[in-house]
């Protein structure tokens, strides 16, 4: 017997274990990492979970289904809907909470999307404008009042207009237009059309009201 595998052997015989052995049961995990992330315990290698670490697969509920993704720790939810789920409905504009094209209701409440973390929502009920059409193709009556009113130029700013409006009518189905437009101020328009666009919240809540 070599000097290291009479060093291995006693190292074995006092702790349990051996450094070859560790190495075969790294190697056997199929790790694509290094060894330092794994650890020995009871006698078997396990991989390692640092303090604070954060599981990467979760199921969310988005639209009133469950979702399976893998998320990054840092990963903000606007990117998870975006570009893991193909939720594209969800747009990205400033990226910094400004906007508010990314909004999206989580338990009913607006969120930008591109602020929270999608490891917070995590047992919560995420709502994206995909979600607002019934099963049977009928349109929430947000949508319908944007069809009617014809509210927006470009568009790009709509879902999260939209998805604002829609808690505001669950809140408030009978907002003036002050009201309205206090409770959408968090939204930018680029195109400015700010007039047409509380035409459709006043359309949508009288199309709430009527049920």
């Amino acid at each position: 017997m070599s000097d290291a595998e009479r060093l291995d052997q006693q190292q074995a015989d006092d702790q349990g274990y051996s450094r070859r052995s560790f190495i075969k049961g790294v190697i056997a995990t199929g790790a694509s990492v290094s060894a330092a992330s794994y650890v020995l315990k009871n006698g078997a290698v396990v991989r390692a979970q640092a303090p604070g670490a954060v599981e990467r697969l979760v199921t969310l509920s988005v639209n009133g289904l469950l979702r399976r993704v893998d998320v990054l720790p840092q990963e903000t939810l606007a990117t998870t809907l975006r570009y893991k789920l193909g939720l594209t409905g969800t747009k990205i504009g400033c990226d910094r909470s400004e906007c508010g094209a990314c909004t999206v209701l989580i338990d009913g409440v607006p969120h930008y999307g591109c602020s929270m973390l999608t490891h917070q929502v995590r047992g919560r009920a995420v709502q994206t404008i995909e979600g607002l059409e019934a099963a049977d193709g009928t349109l929430h009556p947000v949508q319908q009042a944007v069809v009617d009113e014809q509210g927006f130029q470009c568009a790009f700013c709509m879902p999260g207009f939209v998805m604002n409006m829609v808690a505001l009518v669950d809140e408030n189905p009978n907002p003036t237009r002050k009201e309205a437009a206090h409770f959408l101020s968090g939204n930018l328009c680029r195109c400015a059309d700010y007039n047409k666009i509380l035409n459709v919240a006043l359309r949508a809540a009288e199309y709430t009201r009527r049920g």
